[in-house]
């Protein structure tokens, strides 16, 4: 399920419920039932994801109705903080706006260089709205997952589909991966450090443990030569044959001495790509 249009998706069980793509369906949240749309259609699956939050049923009119007003109410909540934003001259970038009909209560997500005395603006927001008003701060990184958009990869951020948590990163990150250490480079749309280099980061480590090092001499399919490049996502392994000077792309199984006894012991044969 997803709560907006090509927005983060959610996982859900059924229960007794068959909806399908397209249709709009209730779901439990903290604050009480909300309405989203099915982008993926119930289906078996092998794998135990444990207890998932279960269907509260399919949207009625009313439900539509309910929510229809509510986006309506945040858009314009969004548009009256801007226009006071201005009036008062405060360094402010509105991001995001929240809203609970049952209060009513808006909360306001916003990004500023340093801390703003919003004091004035939340009674004027209060008077305008005619509702309770909290203004939240968040940073660069919040500011990305709450707007979304492209990441340097061309994929949709990580932050606003899938990554729910930020985690450390660092350049020594970068520098383990081999990539340049270049800011605008290793840097996401928020100006900070790309998330993926923490989570990628595992497997170069294990690789630099377990793969042969450049200059060491291996054993592959093709023949005799030294190791010269690395590609760890696709698990492949550049070696210059001694003989031809060609080099080989090849699966770092190949290059290991127990995956050729146990394939040479069974006649198996394993593919490789000369270049």
């Amino acid at each position: 399920m997803s709560f907006e249009r090509y927005g983060r998706l959610y996982y859900f069980d059924p229960g007794p419920y068959s909806p399908r793509v397209g249709d709009k369906v209730l779901v439990p949240t903290s604050t009480g039932p909300e309405v989203a749309e099915c982008v993926w259609a119930p289906e078996w699956v092998s794998e135990d994801f444990g207890d998932l939050p279960q269907l509260v049923g399919l949207a009625t009119e009313e439900d539509l109705r309910r929510d229809a007003d509510k986006r309506r109410r945040r858009a314009e909540a969004r548009g009256v903080a801007k226009r006071l934003i201005r009036a008062h001259g405060l360094p402010m970038k509105v991001v995001g706006v929240d809203y609970l009909d049952d209060q009513p209560h808006f909360t306001i997500y916003f990004a500023a260089p340093h801390r703003v005395d919003f004091r004035a603006l939340v009674r004027d927001l209060a008077r305008e709205l005619r509702a309770r008003i909290e203004l939240r701060q968040v940073g660069a990184r919040d500011e990305a997952k709450l707007q979304g958009g492209i990441g340097p990869c061309g994929r949709e951020l990580c932050c606003a589909t899938f990554l729910r948590e930020f985690e450390p990163v660092s350049v020594r990150m970068a520098k383990d991966q081999d990539l340049p250490v270049n800011p605008l480079k290793i840097s996401g749309v928020c100006g900070r450090l790309m998330c993926c280099l923490k989570y990628e980061h595992p497997l170069y480590m294990r690789a630099r443990e377990e793969w042969p090092r450049r200059g060491e001499t291996v054993e592959t399919p093709a023949g005799p030569g030294k190791v010269v490049g690395h590609n760890v996502p696709a698990e492949t392994i550049t070696v210059k044959l001694a003989g031809s000077g060609r080099r080989c792309v090849c699966p770092v199984a190949d290059v290991c001495g127990s995956r050729q006894a146990y394939e040479a012991a069974r006649g198996m044969r394993t593919e490789r790509t000369e270049a």
